[in-house]
């Protein structure tokens, strides 16, 4: 076995059934009961779950799907993926505490497997593992922020550290924390929108100016046409599917673009309407487009040529000419780009007929109210930005951005991922964004782009950084090539982890390492001034607060806003301040010098978001309106038809799609989460809407792919890439016959992330290509 992956030894208790054709229902609150009593008590437990993304509660710590504008239910404002994130956080049973370090060393935790690590419990005290020792001890705070500070102090230029962010993370935290790394003199800020959402951000930007959705939660039941595509709302986002159904009974129509049949695109039991538990759920999709792996492009593209078709018979009756000509630009050379394809092979490359598209733009071809939805199924390839930019082709064509019921939506993962952004955690922060630091904290920021994620990993393994700072993740098993990516950080002087509970990352070390426990969503946090509430931004951009609401499960927790206040105050150092200068108006002489009271904003987040008030737009009167019940949205230019980009208008852009030429005996692989999963957080090893049970290490093959490598049901396989030469290899995966496209496969990330090379990155967004990998399956060896 590989000591940077998960064991690789297989249960030996796969059971296999049918795959769900609905999600939720009575099965998923039984599910969530389960989870929540496991850890913590039932009692307990329900008490938190009341105020689990309530107006007056605490926002989930599982995905960014937005809050309902005005009612929010009583019975439970929540799915079975936030209840099970919330069990996790709330955990009282276990504990990760000194006596398990104590217990084990880093080389027998790293024989155990993801769910095991996550099942200890909170993490209770600061750990530390010192060069050439096996086992983390504990360690003061105080030590913990000197040794980082002096490690940071001590390194040449402030560009050979590494801050990773995670979208857990508060807005007052990742604003604290980018204004302590650009006062220490660096942009390397790599976050986890780097790896999932980070070529809608490029994208978007490109064509509309601004990286968000366009749309508000209130649009989906506006909607007259919803196209899903890339994107399993029943595991990943399933509190979409309460606005699906009722867009279904207003009478939406709903296509689903993907590999794989889903549950949550199938139907939809609402666990809480007595009608779907007495008569049956709702049916969501109306058209099911089943498609091979990444030939999204091609069939966006087919629909745009039948649209222009449609409007040649119908002119003016199909495409808002009207908005065209206002807002957009680049229209009349994409008409005439569209010239090149042939209909009939943008039909063959995406698995269609030309009935089949014929028949979801006949759907959609006469109301503007369309809105588009996806996730990593579109954003994790090569040809990812050039993808979704003909998603936005397809909405400027029909007019459908900045109306009621239509625009662009992409489906965030991690809580708070774009509130991050929104915060300035960013590898490349716009020139405004720095002036505005520069002219409200008088210091002159870094202007030098950063790394982003992949480009961290290879300066950790080429020496150029030794220093490793993660606020929250588990970076070691989200990031592609693990093997590459576990030599990077093994490669550091420093590695530190800031975190709730015990994961692999804190395994894989540099020659120091501190795992450093914070406070979680739930948590309350009270500092000098009292009882703290932090906020986040959903993938809307609605930014509300969040109150903790249980004690915290050690007394030596800190929240991630007191780890930075400390640390900034250790590591910056403060100038003389020249007799009669006051020290606010001193400006810093080069980086780390600075005048800043670290300790007051951490004793009241209202100082904080003050100061964020002063450099983001669109957050004046920011603890004013973080204060108002459900809170408030942030501006939208799209949503308004405000496009700033350089010439204030839309673009139509030109993509061409791209094939995947498989040679004899290839496959293409995407990698997928499980239903008792989120992200890298594994809550159990089931899966149960695609019918699999006790078991994570397992390839879902067409029949005939299996039956044309002379392989069987069940057999045990290794799964093989190759790369500029370099081969790697996913060790003892069970064959699992599936309703897939042929040549197509999927498997669980992170197992398969080791199959992923770190230089297969999607063009401008660099974006790990986890989506479609190439692979060949052999019968496993030994």
């Amino acid at each position: 076995m590989d000591q940077n992956t998960p064991p690789e030894e297989l249960t030996g208790d796969l059971t296999i059934g049918k795959p769900y054709t609905e999600a939720a229902g009575v099965e998923a609150i039984l599910k969530s009961l389960e989870h929540i009593g496991s850890g913590t008590g039932l009692i307990r437990g329900l008490k938190v779950l009341a105020d689990l993304n309530q107006k007056d509660g605490f926002d989930c710590p599982s995905c960014a799907w937005p809050d309902p504008d005005d009612h929010r239910s009583k019975l439970g404002e929540y799915c079975e993926s936030g209840a099970k994130a919330v069990a996790d956080e709330i955990m009282t049973k276990h504990s990760a505490s000194p006596v398990l370090f104590q217990r084990y060393s880093v080389a027998e935790l790293l024989q155990k497997g993801d769910l095991w690590l996550g099942q200890q419990g909170r993490l209770t005290q600061p750990m530390i593992l010192k060069p050439g020792a096996t086992h983390y001890e504990p360690i003061e705070w105080a030590d913990a922020i000197q040794l980082i500070a002096s490690q940071l102090k001590a390194l040449d230029s402030p560009d050979e550290a590494i801050f990773y962010t995670s979208g857990r993370t508060s807005n007052e935290a990742a604003f604290l924390y980018q204004l302590f790394v650009r006062m220490f003199g660096t942009n390397n800020m790599p976050d986890c929108s780097n790896m999932c959402h980070e070529s809608t951000s490029v994208a978007l930007a490109d064509s509309l100016g601004l990286g968000k959705a366009s749309v508000k939660y209130d649009d989906y039941e506006k909607a007259d046409v919803i196209m899903i595509m890339g994107q399993n709302p029943g595991t990943n986002a399933p509190r979409m599917l309460t606005p699906l159904e009722q867009a279904k009974r207003n009478g939406a129509k709903i296509i689903a673009v993907n590999p794989l049949h889903e549950a949550g695109l199938l139907s939809f039991k609402y666990p809480q309407s007595v009608r779907d538990v007495v008569l049956g759920g709702q049916k969501l999709t109306d058209l099911f487009l089943q498609i091979p792996i990444n030939s999204d492009l091609a069939l966006l593209k087919a629909m745009c040529k039948l649209l222009l078709a449609e409007e040649k018979k119908s002119p003016g009756k199909v495409l808002d000419q009207d908005f065209i000509r206002k807002y957009t630009a680049g229209y009349d050379a994409f008409v005439k780009s569209l010239d090149q394809f042939e209909l009939s092979d943008l039909a063959a490359q995406c698995g269609q007929t030309i009935a089949q598209i014929q028949e979801a733009v006949d759907l959609f071809k006469h109301t503007p109210k369309l809105i588009i939805c996806w996730a990593m199924g579109l954003t994790q390839h090569k040809n990812a930005v050039q993808t979704i930019n003909e998603v936005i082709n397809l909405l400027l064509l029909k007019g459908s951005i900045g109306i009621e019921g239509g625009g662009a939506s992409p489906i965030r993962g991690h809580s708070n991922v774009q509130g991050d952004r929104t915060m300035g955690i960013w590898e490349k922060p716009k020139p405004e964004f720095l002036d505005a630091l520069k002219r409200v904290f008088k210091f002159e920021p870094p202007r030098e782009n950063g790394y982003d994620t992949v480009a961290a990993v290879k300066a950790m393994h080429e020496g150029k950084a030794s220093v490793f700072f993660g606020l929250g993740g588990n970076f070691a098993m989200a990031v592609s090539d693990t093997n590459y990516t576990a030599d990077a950080l093994k490669r550091c002087k420093l590695t530190v982890h800031v975190s709730t509970k015990l994961n692999r990352s804190h395994l894989i070390h540099g020659e120091t390492a501190l795992i450093l426990p914070c406070l979680g969503r739930t948590d309350h946090d009270r500092q000098a001034t009292g009882e703290q509430f932090v906020s986040c931004e959903s993938t809307t951009g609605v930014v509300a607060q969040s109150h903790g609401v249980v004690e915290p499960s050690s007394a030596y927790l800190k929240s991630e806003v007191a780890i930075i206040g400390e640390l900034a105050k250790a590591t910056l150092v403060a100038p003389t301040v020249p007799v009669g200068r006051n020290k606010s108006d001193y400006s810093a002489d080069r980086p780390g010098r600075y005048y800043m009271d670290w300790d007051q904003l951490v004793a009241n987040y209202d100082r904080i978001r003050d100061l964020i008030e002063q450099v983001v737009p669109g957050f004046d009167n920011y603890n004013e309106k973080v204060r108002i019940p459900g809170g408030f949205y942030i501006p939208n230019g799209p949503r308004v038809r405000e496009f700033k980009t350089k010439d204030g208008k839309a673009h139509f852009t030109i993509n061409t799609p791209t094939h995947h030429n498989l040679q004899p005996g290839e496959l293409l692989l995407m990698t997928v989460r499980s239903h008792d999963q989120f992200n890298t957080t594994l809550y159990g090893n089931d899966d149960r809407y695609r019918g699999i049970y006790n078991e994570r290490r397992v390839v879902f093959m067409n029949p005939d792919d299996i039956a044309n490598r002379g392989l069987r049901e069940k057999q045990v396989v290794d799964l093989h890439s190759q790369y500029d030469g370099q081969n790697r290899t996913a060790h003892r995966f069970i064959v699992i016959p599936y309703n897939i496209p042929l040549g197509c496969t999927a498997a669980y990330f992170p197992e398969t992330n080791v199959l992923i090379p770190i230089d297969s990155k999607a063009d401008k967004s660099n974006t790990p290509t986890s989506k479609s990998i190439v692979i060949t399956v052999t019968p496993a060896e030994g």
